[in-house]
């Protein structure tokens, strides 16, 4: 598996087990985020990568660290 591919699915898990932990549904978590449920759903899925500026939004949006996210 290339590394940008591990590096998406971690970031995914991340981002479903935050919002999980927090008790959000996909669709607080968009409406935090200003996108749709379906992004984020695709997100999660690995299925669209978001930019950075879309990454601190969601971190922010989950209140964790980017870097909790991404590392």
């Amino acid at each position: 598996m290339r590394t940008n591919a591990k590096l998406t699915k971690t970031i995914c898990k991340r981002i479903k087990g935050f919002r999980h932990d927090q008790g959000l549904t996909q669709e607080e978590l968009a409406e935090k985020v200003g996108v749709s449920r379906v992004y984020i759903g695709y997100v999660e899925q690995g299925r669209n990568t978001p930019s950075l500026e879309m990454l601190e939004k969601i971190a922010k949006a989950l209140k964790v660290k980017l870097s909790e996210i991404v590392e």
